[in-house]
């Protein structure tokens, strides 16, 4: 892979009297831990086998099909030195991808060309047995406890408040309107020093109040100090976007705090707009605010002044698939800023970063990862069903119908009832109301069918087999949403809205739902296809058992998937429970499922699911071979 960076240093200046600090998160250590995690891995792999990319790997991005993007590197990492590798073969494998289908936005994919390349010369790091880094990693020959920068700084006080930690009276009092009284783990350990403007690497399990942690100092330093973009904080899917701008406006609108919401699938123009009015913070996908930024021709002085830069869930944003937008976002902001990543999986960038020692005159980030022998939460009850592939849609209709007793209580779906003085008034205007009184009955039969149904998301691998299960309860009568990338972004915002109201009770998602949303209400999370990755699981069962409630996980295995989840037991340091279900009663709806599952088919082909995806993907497979054909 082919990278570019900017040549500035990455530094933070702080004055604290007559001191000047800085930290080292710049650029270059960025995109170099992500070369050097991506080819340790490679290298690596014992015996786990190739993985597999999800299906909402591209989720928020365009595919970059030119030969320019990064392709060139730094002047502090090359020096000229590196050597090229095939970065066409590299991105026809991305598009594709036989194993699963892509996911990509429905926007019609076109290349992105770098600002500010002076030289059309293609330069790559060099590879690990070359002789400028071999004399590198002599140099740090010595073995170095990768979780050792993670243990340096000790645990807070249980006895820290939000006053303790440096918050102002009105942010404390807008908390308190939210019901929130005490700092977490995270927050105590990570928001004085943000505060104080140092660089900081957060990791906590899902639902440990990560966003909290760096919201709160952000707005607290722009209340002492209010002008124009003061952060950017960049989020790999849309959906947690438009969440993190609701709670930095939850705690920041009393302060007078604006946001703008920079992501795909939205109205440009009117996004230029809000760009242009400088709103406090900006909270964006990549690909959205690179494309707004190359588009306008004054947009280069627009983060210029930007203070502090956040990267949310950092381990999915420190990929290869992120690298171009990334390193064109970092030319834009200024090289002096704060930078902060957070997320609830580790990985091996991030851990580059958190242990690089740092150069002479530079300080260490604080670091910072909340202790656990386990990756999930201790009130998550996590089982496997082990079942034949086929079979999985009347198991899946017998567990929303009758959903594990050890669900907590307090997430159980309410009982609907209707009064008995509500019933005597119908009865009364029967007559009268004939019809109104028909489409009443129908719908309490239906409520009486949902009663049981608890608050659940359902995840899959790909797109059309969530679009395929929506169909399919629908025809059974279970009221539910799907989200997908192959939705347009409105249709997405109105599925979560009506699953966060509780209008509908499930929720048929892929993996774009599974990083960072926060749904308090939702009881049950069902793999409907085992994750391929451990990372992929811990994200998709955390969005239950949050704020200290109780959830059950419930991961299908099939014939498939024995392999991989034992996998995922190991990572994740957890041993799943067998969920027994009665085979009799469950097989006893089969034929009214296998029914359902061909109207739902028959609808799904009629209106023509996936066909725009389909036709952009032939187009970049197309371009791709036009380009490879052009370079040589």
């Amino acid at each position: 892979m082919t990278t570019k960076t900017t040549p500035s240093s990455f530094k933070i200046n702080r004055k604290n009297g007559s001191e000047l600090s800085s930290t080292t998160l710049d650029p270059t250590e960025v995109m170099k831990a992500m070369l050097a995690a991506q080819q340790t891995k490679q290298t690596n792999g014992k015996g786990k086998g190739r993985e597999i990319i999800s299906d909402e790997e591209d989720e928020d991005e365009e595919y970059s099909s030119s030969d320019s993007g990064l392709d060139e590197l730094d002047e502090e990492i090359s020096h000229g030195k590196g050597i090229p590798e095939n970065q066409n073969e590299r991105k026809r494998n991305r598009i594709t991808d036989d194993e699963e289908e892509s996911d990509e936005e429905e926007e019609e994919i076109k290349p992105h060309k770098l600002e500010n390349i002076a030289s059309s010369s293609r330069i790559n790091l060099s590879s690990r047995t070359s002789s400028s880094l071999n004399n590198t990693s002599n140099a740090k020959a010595k073995k170095v406890d990768p979780q050792a920068a993670f243990s340096a700084n000790p645990k807070p006080s249980p006895e820290t408040s939000f006053a303790s930690l440096g918050l102002s009276q009105p942010l404390i009092t807008a908390l308190k309107s939210i019901n929130i009284r005490e700092p977490t783990e995270i927050q105590s350990a990570c928001i004085s020093a943000i505060l104080s403007g140092r660089d900081c690497i957060g990791g906590a399990k899902t639902g440990s109040g990560k966003t909290m942690a760096f919201a709160l100092p952000i707005v607290e330093r722009i209340a002492r100090d209010p002008f124009g973009i003061w952060a950017v904080v960049l989020t790999p899917t849309r959906e947690l976007a438009y969440q993190l701008s609701e709670q930095f406006l939850v705690i920041g609108k009393p302060l007078g705090l604006t946001t703008a919401t920079i992501v795909g699938g939205m109205d440009m123009m009117t996004q230029a707009q809000q760009l242009e009015s400088r709103p406090h913070v900006i909270v964006a996908t990549p690909g959205r605010l690179c494309d707004l930024l190359r588009s306008d021709g004054s947009g280069q002085g627009k983060l210029s002044r930007v203070r502090t830069l956040v990267l949310d869930e950092a381990d999915r944003l420190l990929t290869p698939t992120f690298a171009p937008e990334l390193a064109y976002l970092f030319s834009q902001i200024p090289p002096k800023r704060q930078t902060c990543l957070f997320t609830a999986t580790v990985s091996e960038a991030i851990m580059e970063l958190a242990n690089k020692t740092p150069p002479a005159g530079k300080d260490k980030p604080f670091v910072y990862r909340v202790e656990s022998d386990t990756m999930t939460v201790s009130k998550l009850k996590q089982k496997y069903l082990f079942i034949p592939s086929q079979i999985r849609d009347p198991y899946l209709l017998y567990i929303l119908h009758n959903p594990p007793e050890d669900i907590d209580i307090t997430l159980r779906s309410k009982p609907i009832k209707i009064e008995e003085n509500d019933k005597q008034k119908n009865q009364k205007n029967k007559n009268k109301r004939k019809n109104i009184m028909k489409k009443e009955e129908e719908k309490n039969e239906r409520e009486e069918e949902e009663i049981n149904i608890p608050s659940t998301i359902i995840f899959t691998q790909r797109c059309a087999t969530a679009h395929l299960l929506h169909l399919l309860l629908e025809q059974l009568e279970i009221s539910s949403v799907p989200l997908h990338s192959h939705l347009t972004q409105p249709e997405r915002l109105k599925s979560l809205s009506k699953f966060k109201s509780q209008q509908v009770k499930v929720l048929i998602t892929t993996d774009v739902g599974s990083r960072g949303l926060d749904i308090p209400e939702v009881s049950m999370v069902i793999n409907w296809d085992c994750p391929r990755k451990s990372d992929d699981y811990i994200h998709r069962v955390g969005r239950t058992a949050r704020a200290g409630r109780g959830g059950i996980a419930i991961t299908i295995i099939t014939e498939k998937d024995l392999n991989l989840i034992k996998l995922i037991e190991n990572d994740i340091k957890v041993e799943l429970k067998e969920l027994n279900l009665p085979e009799e009663k469950v097989l006893e709806n089969l034929n009214k499922v296998a029914l359902a599952r061909r109207m739902a088919t028959m609808e799904m082909h009629d209106s023509g699911f996936g066909e725009r995806q389909a036709i952009n993907k032939a187009k970049a497979i197309k371009r791709m071979k036009r380009d490879a054909a052009a370079s040589n």
